[in-house]
């Protein structure tokens, strides 16, 4: 791959560069074209992984009551806190919100099952559902041989019991395209009342497949996200099958 491909006229850069093998996408650069890189070909892999962070007051030695009290005041909700260096367990899910060409919607997410289809419309795959936050994380396959079949496609993450705990976990969302650097999107702002995050929008600009980074944080779930972005499906409760 020719690297002065993401050089813009000047020289500057139109993303931020973590290494020879990522971007990130930012507020300051929060788009990149597959279809310039030549990476909206076959597969692309979707992945969300996180960690819980312990309590950010674990490692502190505790030399006057007052002090550590006034610490422990900046962490919200206090609905997932608990005394000392407590982990807080959360089930974070990845989802995908997606339009095609001819116009049908839809959802797939691991909330009622609806994992999609790879081969057949909508040409996305849910592999699994990690509720734990392994290593491996949570992953959507997008199949970008159908590239010509999707108006735009919206990935977000919600919190399947509803406890708001976007704060306490370390998350990430990357793109592993066909070709070229991985990107990542990291979730890193501290947003404790939210229970869904808008991470990312892929559209097709007149051909040109397009990234571009949101992480948009809202207090309700799939509804309030599909609001946000005027997809207009018709959500109801839903449940997933037991482990």
């Amino acid at each position: 791959m020719d690297w002065r491909s993401l050089l813009g006229p000047s020289g500057a850069q139109q993303f931020d560069l973590t290494n020879v093998h990522s971007v990130e996408l930012t507020k300051r650069r929060p788009e990149i074209s597959l279809t310039k890189q030549g990476a909206a070909i076959g597969n692309m892999r979707v992945n969300l992984s996180w960690s819980m962070r312990t309590s950010d007051t674990a490692s502190w030695k505790v030399e006057g009551g007052g002090f550590l009290r006034r610490q422990l005041e900046i962490f919200k909700p206090q609905v997932v806190q608990a005394a000392g260096p407590a982990m807080v367990n959360v089930d974070l899910d990845l989802a995908c919100l997606y339009e095609l060409a001819d116009g049908s919607k839809g959802v797939v997410q691991p909330l009622g099952d609806f994992l999609g289809d790879l081969d057949a419309p909508p040409y996305i795959k849910m592999s699994g559902d990690d509720r734990f936050g392994s290593g491996s994380g949570e992953t959507l396959f997008i199949n970008f041989d159908k590239r010509d079949e999707f108006k735009r496609l919206l990935v977000f993450v919600y919190i399947y019991d509803g406890t708001p705990a976007f704060d306490r976990a370390h998350a990430k969302v990357e793109i592993f395209p066909g070709s070229g650097p991985r990107i990542e999107i990291p979730l890193n702002e501290r947003e404790p009342q939210a229970r869904s995050c808008a991470v990312l929008l892929i559209e097709n600009r007149k051909g040109e497949l397009v990234v571009r980074r949101e992480v948009r944080y809202v207090y309700g779930f799939q509804a309030e996200i599909d609001r946000l972005y005027g997809w207009g499906l018709q959500w109801g409760r839903g449940y997933k099958s037991k482990v």
